[in-house]
């Protein structure tokens, strides 16, 4: 476990950009799949917006993907295993760094064909509580032709980086404007931040 913890870390120091290809398990990944999939076919999935809870729009043109909060109340397996994993890795990451990490929320996202997401910063301008993000991808057998990367732009080096099943990202929520690129797939992910309140 502590390996890829690790591999996400120094990726991260790195680069400023935390890589690790495999964070989650196929089997978890694919749990998690299944979980979006069927929220997504009982129309509980809703459409997504920018801004924080005070403050929230919704524009088509500036990200078009869909959304689902994961909730310890859920009482999902695939969800305690990953909300396990996620405690886990924060402990790891304050043990480690002394990141002062205290709490995390993290959603399901669904991009269908045509789905994107244009540059943007994590973190409110209002609420600083967003420290790191973090995105793990669910999409089996991806391919270059569907698309769908992630964007990050940095002053020396932009990265792309495609959603390869089980990969999971990890960056500071204040540093880097990133985007997804359209994609020509559904491309899943749950995605969110460690916070520090």
């Amino acid at each position: 476990m502590e390996n890829k913890f690790e591999e996400l870390i120094a990726s991260y120091i790195e680069n400023k950009v935390g890589i690790a290809e495999h964070f989650l398990s196929d089997s978890l990944a694919s749990g998690l799949k299944q979980n979006i999939l069927l929220l997504n076919q009982q129309n509980l999935l809703i459409e997504a917006g920018t801004g924080n809870s005070n403050v929230i729009s919704y524009d088509s043109a500036v990200r078009s993907d869909s959304i689902y909060w994961l909730d310890k109340k859920n009482n999902n397996p695939f969800e305690n295993e990953f909300f396990a994993l996620i405690e886990e890795f924060i402990h790891y990451l304050n043990e480690s760094c002394y990141a002062g990490i205290t709490g995390y929320e993290f959603h399901y996202s669904l991009y269908e064909s045509g789905d994107f997401y244009l540059k943007h910063l994590d973190q409110f301008k209002t609420n600083p509580s967003r420290k790191y993000s973090m995105i793990s991808y669910l999409n089996a057998n991806w391919q270059e032709s569907d698309g769908g990367e992630l964007l990050i732009h940095q002053l020396d080096n932009n990265q792309k980086i495609a959603p390869t099943q089980g990969k999971t990202i990890f960056f500071k929520s204040d540093e880097l404007v990133h985007e997804v690129l359209v994609t020509n797939n559904t491309r899943m992910s749950v995605t969110g931040w460690l916070k520090s309140d």
